[in-house]
């Protein structure tokens, strides 16, 4: 059994045991998350899919703690101007563990 849940403005396809990284949930380590955003479930012979959202369906997991991401470098230059400016950014995420697909 399989879901596609929706965290942080992206989709994920998830089963238990999976171990995934999301956008920043501000939860500490070892805790329980659930996602109820869960956009469809898929068992071996049927699927169900939400509008927008499945009832009732859920995604339990235990987050593994939090991280950034490698550092991407934002570069601007303007030609024949003396111009350049460096900014880099290193994006928070958080590391989590599927526990149980309840849909």
């Amino acid at each position: 059994m399989y879901a596609i849940i929706e965290t942080g403005g992206k989709q994920y396809k998830v089963k238990e045991g999976d171990e995934i990284t999301v956008e920043l949930l501000g939860a500490e380590a070892g805790s329980k998350y659930t996602f109820d955003r869960v956009l469809g479930v898929f068992d071996e012979n049927t699927a169900t899919f939400g509008t927008p959202h499945v009832s009732g369906a859920t995604v339990t997991a235990e987050v593994l703690g939090d991280g950034k991401a490698k550092k991407v470098i934002v570069y601007k230059y303007k030609a024949k101007k003396g111009f350049h400016k460096k900014k880099g950014h290193r994006q928070p995420f958080t590391r989590i563990k599927i526990v149980s697909v309840a849909g």
